[in-house]
């Protein structure tokens, strides 16, 4: 029995720099957290934040990565990564999510 993800990922081009930035067993980590993402509900994993914005969590060697994505309801199953970083603190940073709003805005302005 072969399953079909729920959704697809694309990665705004800024998210690949800080990804390489990272060592490659966290790469890795992340990789196979947003794969598992695609398949099982978790909200370990994928959860909704504020508004429109979601973020992909993972914890490795007791670091907390976020990647901050949307889904781009225009073409349906595809959820679009704006950018990453490393959370330092309980709670996401407004600045963050406030980022990830405008890339958001922009993302659908280049798109007309």
């Amino acid at each position: 029995m072969k399953y079909e993800p729920r959704f697809d990922v694309v990665y705004n081009k800024d998210v690949y720099a800080f990804l390489e930035s990272l060592p490659q067993k966290t790469q890795d980590k992340i990789a196979s957290n947003i794969d598992k993402s695609r398949y099982v509900i978790d909200s370990e994993l994928f959860k909704k934040l504020k508004g429109e914005i979601w973020e992909f969590r993972t914890i490795h060697n007791n670091t907390c990565i976020r990647l901050l994505a949307f889904w781009d309801k225009e073409r349906g199953k595809v959820v679009v990564v704006t950018h990453g970083f490393i959370k330092k603190s309980e709670k996401t940073p407004q600045q963050e999510i406030r980022k990830a709003e405008s890339l958001r805005l922009e993302y659908y302005k280049s798109k007309k």
